[in-house]
């Protein structure tokens, strides 16, 4: 990660930018839609999206059931693969922790039922509903 172009030392970054980059989230919308839900925060602070971040902050990421609390490491603006994404923060040990106590929570509970059918009723299926409702 010592392109120039990938990490930034003295330039700004917003923070949609940045958790796009780091892959937290698949698309740059995506992000600022969870910064405008309060879904992120900056150091305990709701933010917008195009709020500048800086190196050692503290973000608290609420994706799902899951929650991350990372602090930023590498301010990048490019979206590399996930092991060169990793290096841009650091997770805390807590945050780590407790994401893996949901996951082993979450695999334990049963699946929700699922409706058996295969989609739309073909004609002949909707014709036989039809006379079964009219009671022919």
């Amino acid at each position: 990660m010592s392109e120039k172009n990938t990490q930034i030392a003295d330039e700004k970054l917003r923070i949609d930018k940045w958790l796009f980059a780091a892959r937290f989230y698949k698309t740059r919308s995506q992000a600022a839609d969870a910064i405008e839900h309060g879904q992120v925060q900056i150091n305990g602070m709701r933010v917008k999206p195009s709020r500048i971040l800086n190196v050692d902050d503290m973000l608290d990421i609420r994706i799902g059931p899951y929650h991350h609390q990372v602090k930023v490491l590498v301010l990048s603006h490019q979206r590399r693969s996930a092991p060169e994404a990793q290096k841009l923060y650091q997770e805390t040990e807590a945050s780590r922790q407790a994401r893996a106590v949901l996951a082993e929570n979450l695999k334990s509970q049963p699946a929700p039922p699922r409706y058996a059918g295969k989609g739309r009723p073909t004609k002949r299926a909707r014709r036989d509903l039809e006379r079964f409702m009219d009671g022919k």
